[in-house]
């Protein structure tokens, strides 16, 4: 009996010895079996998955994932870097949302929001207090040969008269050039500034960077007007109906030449803005026009992004490529559209640095998916009250190896 017993045991260790060693050195699987699931052995030795008869929800998900799955839109963000000069950080200044940098006549361009003083909020008289630190802001452009230290030349485009759309602050603008003139887009609102105000979108273009600016009559675009707020006081988050992606804000513009069009993204609001497992409810939409200064008419797609924040977007490899933060189930990620509408994941990178980026578009951004991410603008934040621009680098990972290997 003790024989017999013994000899049961050392059978099933052998057995249990043999699995896992079959398991550890990778199972080769039945060609039929392995249609049958529409996978591959390949993607089974690659993703070391143990049994396909077990197959858990995440090695479900991971075998979904294309088969030539890379790291070429994999990067990795710096720290960020204080700029020198005029945009050096200000005690008692706002300087925030920096625009794309372009090079003109042998010098670096950039836009941005400027406001002075500090932030009272929405708890007093918003008639007349500072509720952002975006609020009462001006757009003022600078200078600089190197990238790193700045020469501030001045305003670019004021708020608007006592009446108009943009009369309480423009601010979080955006530069494009197309055919040797300059285009600013930029969002607006109109006073009283209140938290269930409806931020718009305005232009304004110019025959050369230093200016003068035409401004647009009226917005270029506005948020969706389908949704109900419910009762009358100033509470953004009550509503009997919610409304598209974007009845809220639109905010965040970049236009872009594409396929011989206008493409206009932004960042949509929706009224009652909930919290989802990904942070705030921010989806990013697109907007098309034949001509740079309009009509420009909301793509039926709308919204295109899951997440995001700050729009940052470039063409590349005949889409166009987007760095999605911030916001979202799906932030983190940077996305590429075959038609600039349809947007996939090409890469989760690690947490951004940078925020409200600016890109550098003087560089080929065809070199390779992220080149444009290289080097550029950033915001940040020294205190609630008062924020500076700054300048981040990237660069490409495709190895994690140890110090001294």
């Amino acid at each position: 009996m003790i024989f017999k017993t013994k000899t049961i045991l050392y059978s099933f260790l052998f057995l249990a010895l043999f699995t896992y060693q079959s398991h550890a050195q990778g199972t080769t699987y039945d060609q039929k079996k392995l249609d049958s699931l529409g996978i591959t052995q390949a993607q089974i030795d690659h993703l070391g998955i143990t049994d396909i008869n077990h197959l858990s929800a995440a090695s479900k998900r991971a075998l979904k994932w294309p088969v030539d799955l890379g790291n070429e839109w994999f990067i990795q963000f710096s720290n960020l870097k204080p700029l020198k000069g005029d945009l050096a950080y200000e005690e008692g200044v706002v300087r925030r949302d920096p625009s794309a940098v372009i090079k003109e006549n042998g010098k670096y361009y950039v836009w941005y929001s400027k406001s002075t003083g500090p932030t009272q909020g929405f708890g007093g008289d918003v008639e007349n207090d500072k509720v952002f630190p975006w609020d009462r802001c001006d757009i003022w452009y600078a200078t600089s040969k190197d990238g790193e230290t700045w020469k501030e030349e001045g305003l670019a485009v004021p708020r608007g008269k006592a009446g108009a759309y943009d009369d309480r602050s423009v601010f979080t603008v955006e530069i494009m050039k197309h055919e040797n003139k300059y285009y600013l887009s930029y969002q607006t609102v109109k006073s009283p500034y209140t938290v269930r105000v409806k931020n718009q979108i305005g232009l304004a273009w110019s025959n050369s960077p230093n200016g003068p600016w035409t401004k647009s009559k009226e917005p270029i675009l506005s948020p969706a007007d389908n949704g109900i707020w419910k009762g009358e006081e100033q509470d953004r988050f009550a509503v009997e109906r919610k409304g598209d992606f974007d009845s809220h804000k639109v905010h965040d513009p970049c236009i872009i030449p594409y396929n011989g069009k206008f493409y206009l993204y932004y960042k949509g609001e929706q009224m009652g803005e909930e919290i989802t497992f990904g942070g705030r409810q921010i989806r990013h939409g697109l907007a098309i026009a034949d001509n740079p200064e309009g009509p420009y008419i909301k793509s039926p797609y709308n919204p295109i992004s899951n997440s995001g924040h700050e729009i940052c977007v470039w063409p590349y490899n005949g889409g166009v490529a987007a760095l999605i933060t911030t916001d979202g189930p799906e932030k983190n990620t940077i996305q590429w559209a075959p038609d600039g509408i349809n947007f996939e994941i090409m890469s989760v990178i690690p947490g951004v640095s940078a925020h409200a980026i600016g890109l550098n578009r003087t560089i080929d951004n065809e070199k390779e998916p992220t080149e444009i991410l290289r080097w550029g603008l950033s915001h940040v934040y020294n205190s609630w009250d008062y924020q500076s621009i700054m300048s981040f680098t990237s660069e490409r990972k495709t190895q994690h190896r140890a110090k001294g290997e």
